[in-house]
């Protein structure tokens, strides 16, 4: 029986599930978000703050301040509330209001940005309103997840060798992207490995991460308006680009089967199985990594009249039943580099 004093000492980290008889497709899904934050963000989010720690950045009367489009702030949010720390994080409209008023019942608080930057798009304005505040008062510490090494440390010692214990003959392996921390730490470990694992990063169409022009992004999680710093391309194999509507569906398809998730996996799982009506073959093993939970999207994602204004009743069309689980009619709209 496990026993925790501190809310980050617990994550499920041997989690998966068999997307088999729901996409027809031999798919093994990395459950990330059985922790108290809700998201694979908590890794990212304790290894920042620990090493701001041993380095003396963060100090006792320092206050955190971050930008994130939700799950990064949770995470953190939950840290400072239990190291006593003061935390801030500057997000945007995109932002669901449940992780908003998360957030605050931790004790943090919340800015949000809604005029877009000129060139930077809401990210940009959330980094421009960030740096006003660092710059207005010195004791905030920016842990800047964009830019910070130990966001993809915090996978390559943990989420890429936790796989490897489990499926020792990956083939595949399917990584979202944002500030592409997970992807980086991931690609790295299994550069190195004892067999060649292709590394798939799974991008939302309106991202600009791998060189398209930003576009009309409304799912948080996924995709950048600009290039993420972490990003080496030399890592990853193939990109997969996933329109938002194709995410919206394959969340749906899961809940019906009673699985719950949000919006990035969605498009993870959506990207994937696109990929592998392509390019999969009976003896391939695949494994796709599902950031977080479903509970943040009720209002947005799982909200018809949210997904009926936003991208047309075609988002919320019934699946169709066939021998090996559900699969939308229309082919999910990807592709690949």
């Amino acid at each position: 029986m496990p026993v925790i004093s501190v809310p980050q000492a617990f994550n499920e980290e041997d989690l998966y599930v068999d997307l088999e008889p729901i996409t027809g497709h031999r798919l093994f899904l990395k459950c990330e978000g059985f922790n108290f934050a809700g998201s694979i963000k908590l890794k990212a989010a304790t290894e920042m703050v620990e090493s701001a720690e041993r380095s003396g950045t963060l100090r006792r009367d320092s206050i955190l301040i971050e930008s994130s489009s939700g799950n990064l702030g949770v995470a953190l949010s939950m840290i400072a509330a239990s190291k006593g720390y003061r935390f801030v994080c500057v997000t945007d409209s995109r932002c669901n209001l449940a992780t908003r008023l998360m957030m605050e019942a931790l004790g943090s608080q919340v800015h949000v940005v809604s005029d877009e930057h000129a060139t930077g798009g809401l990210l940009g304005a959330r980094l421009a309103h960030l740096r006003d505040l660092c710059a207005a008062d010195d004791r905030y510490v920016w842990l800047s997840q964009y830019t910070n090494p130990d966001n993809w440390r915090a996978h390559y010692f943990r989420t890429a060798p936790a796989i490897a214990r489990w499926f020792p003959h990956l083939d595949v392996l399917f990584i979202g992207v944002g500030t592409t921390g997970t992807l980086m730490g991931c690609a790295r470990w299994f550069r190195s490995w004892h067999r060649p694992v292709r590394i798939v990063a799974v991008d939302s169409v309106g991202s600009a991460i791998f060189g398209d022009p930003p576009g009309r992004r409304m799912i948080p999680g996924l995709g950048m308006s600009l290039r993420p710093p972490l990003l080496d391309e030399s890592y990853v194999d193939e990109a997969v680009r996933v329109e938002e509507a194709d995410a919206i569906r394959t969340c749906q398809n899961l809940a019906r089967r009673g699985f719950l998730f949000g919006g990035s996996t969605g498009t993870v799982v959506s990207g994937a199985t696109s990929w592998l009506a392509r390019h999969g073959s009976p003896g391939l093993t695949p494994v796709a990594i599902a950031p977080d939970l479903g509970e943040r999207y009720l209002d947005t994602i799982y909200q018809s009249n949210w997904v009926q204004t936003l991208y047309g009743g075609d988002a919320l069309a019934p699946p169709v039943s066939y021998a090996g689980g559900i699969e939308d009619t229309r082919a999910v709209r990807a592709t690949s580099d």
